[in-house]
This record gives C-alpha cells, structure tokens and sequence, in this order.
C-alpha cells in the first residue's frame, strides 16, 4: 500500500475501500496503475471505476479467467422478459447451461458472445465491462451457434481459412497451418477438399466448432451442439469438448439434453423461464434427488393412474403390463423399488415440483 498514490487513495470513499479484499490491497503494486483513474469529481461515477477496478484487479491477482454476471435483465421490444435477475460466475472448464425449449439459454448465449445487448445488469468478463470493451471480448471468444450456416460453395478447408482472416489471421502460412491443424483436430482433414454444405451433420457440427476455435480464443461457447446429431457423433463431439475443456479455457454448453451436461461438465446452472433456478455442481442435484426415483411393474389400469399423478421417465412393456420408472414420493398402492437416481432424474424431478421442495 506505501507505494500507491496517497493522493489518489484518499479519494476513495473509506467505506468502499474497507471492502477491498486483503489480497487485492497486499497486491497493490500489481494494480497501481489502475488506481491513477479511481477519482472522479461525481461519486457515482467513481463508485463505478471502483467496482470495475475490483473486478480487474482479482483477476490479475488470481490470473483466472472469469466471467461475471450481476442482476441481468433482457426484456424485447413489446415487454417480454427473457431474463430475469441472472446473478452467476462462470470460471474455467466446462460449464454447462440447462433448461427446456424457450427458457432463455440462446439469448444468454447471445448476450455473452456481445451479438445482442442485455436491458440492465452488469456482466464483466475477465475484468471487462461487455459492452465497453466488445471488440476485445469478441477477440476472445469463439461461438458456435444453435443454427451454424456456412458459405455452400466453399470447401471445408476453404471455410476455415475464410474464418481465419476474419479472426485476424493476415499471414497465409499461419493460416494454412491452423487450418489443417484444426481439421486434424476433429476429425475432418481427409474430407478437406469435400464442400461444405456436403458434409453429414455431424461433420458439420465438428466443422463449426473448428471455427470457434481458429483463432484460440480463450472461451468457447456452443449452443445446442449435439440436436440432431446420432449417438455416435454425440458422443465424439462431448469428448472433443471434454479435451478442450482441460486446458485454461472456459467452455460454456448451452443444451436441453441432459446427456450432454452429465457427461461433460463439472459446473451447471439450470435455467427456466428466463429465470436461474439452480447453480451448482450436477452431483448435488443429483444427491437432493435420493429417495424420489422409483421402478415398478404395473398393470395398463395401474399405468393410466399413474401417469396422471408422476412423471414417468422410462416405460417398457412387459408380460402383465408395463414396467416403468417414475419421480415423485412413494405412492402407497404399488410396490415400488427405489432407484439409484441420475441426473435426468434429477431434472425431470426439480422441474416437474416447480422447486417447491428445494432448498437451494
């Protein structure tokens, strides 16, 4: 703190820097230039720098990559809200974003990849505030969107060296060498030569998430990469994601598959109605699920009750009847077995309760 500038930090409000954090002020030489800009003659616009400073200031204390949502709103034109009071960090690896059709996770996505600007609320990423700094956010990342269109008549190759020069790739060798590094890279360089729009839907996804990737951007977003996709192709681009995922990079999987958050990711949020209604690891919501998942056999007369009362998450016919997997308190008519939940349990379970009966 010596080596600060006295006269600046006695411009500070007392009570504002009673919140620094000790290891943001221990760090000060680190920060010393940035607080050169904290007076300002009008308070509010002082408090402003000085909040941004914290945020800039741990990061560079931490060196980790964050993103920083606070009280986000995003209302369209005609008043529906599609967000309501988002409030959640996002940090490196693998971050998962779930919920059902419509509940706001494309234009979160949109949001974060500075396509679309938020009604109110403050979203810091790596320190910097999204909308005064778009161009050097949007240098960072790399997006795959939900509905990933490319130029028909190019060549995947030809596609990807085109995104390159507009990621700001100028020397011909270094692109070429990117290219096919990233065509290696998932999967695709024998098909180099095959046109685009040519290639099966998994090939194109892979190729999509090549693009995000070109210009080795420091976060990653992908929405809704594996609909439409076979099991097999699934499961190769989870486990392309899960090896990115590995490296200081922050990788947020924007789906209403279940599957793919199960097998990827070691933090979620759950989103519904535009509302965040969960944020935490899988497994929690998984362990808050014990004791609500159930496995019976029952008659047709039997299953029509039931499928009136619980969700059902799994029906196989067998010789009586039906066997059927359901959520929900034990029901006193049937004989039930309790089943060890997962994480679609877990979610059909939170989802149907309206989160009635979570502690969270």
């Amino acid at each position: 703190m010596q080596q600060c500038d006295n006269a600046t930090m006695r411009q500070c409000d007392n009570a504002t820097m009673r919140q620094c954090d000790n290891a943001i002020m221990q760090q000060c030489n680190e920060v010393r230039p940035f607080f050169h800009y904290l007076y300002c003659p009008i308070k509010p616009f002082r408090i402003h720098i000085v909040k941004s400073l914290l945020v800039a200031s741990w990061n560079l204390i931490t060196d980790c990559l964050e993103i920083n949502i606070k009280n986000l709103d995003k209302v369209y034109p005609g008043g529906f809200k599609a967000l309501s009071d988002i409030n959640l960090t996002i940090g490196e690896g693998m971050f998962g974003l779930l919920g059902p059709n419509g509940a706001g996770k494309s234009t979160l996505m949109r949001i974060l990849v500075t396509l679309m600007k938020h009604t109110s609320g403050d979203i810091y990423v790596d320190g910097r505030e999204i909308q005064k700094y778009r161009k050097e956010i949007r240098s960072m990342v790399g997006y795959l969107p939900q509905d990933f269109r490319f130029f028909a008549k190019l060549r995947s190759w030809e596609f990807l060296d085109y995104a390159a020069r507009l990621a700001g790739m100028s020397s011909l060798k270094e692109r070429r060498d990117r290219v096919d590094e990233m065509l290696h890279s998932v999967g695709l360089f024998e098909f180099r030569n095959r046109m685009a729009n040519k290639l099966s839907g998994g090939m194109k996804r892979r190729l999509g998430i090549a693009q995000a990737l070109i210009a080795h951007p420091s976060i990653i977003i992908v929405d809704e990469p594996t609909t439409g996709l076979d099991p097999e192709e699934r499961i190769r681009f989870r486990n392309l994601l899960s090896d990115l995922g590995r490296s200081d990079t922050i990788i947020i999987l924007s789906t209403h598959i279940v599957g793919d958050i199960s097998s990827t990711c070691n933090q979620m949020a759950l989103l519904n109605e535009g509302q965040l209604i969960y944020n935490g690891t899988p497994d929690l919501l998984v362990e808050k699920t014990k004791g609500k998942v159930w496995r019976a056999e029952v008659s047709q007369k039997e299953y029509n009750s039931m499928k009136e009362n619980y969700p059902i998450i799994s029906t196989i016919p067998s010789g009586t009847g039906w066997e059927i997997q359901f959520v929900g308190e034990k029901p006193s008519t049937i004989d039930a077995i309790e089943v060890e939940p997962n994480l679609e349990h877990a979610y059909v379970h939170y989802m149907e309760n309206n989160f009635k009966h979570w502690d969270l």
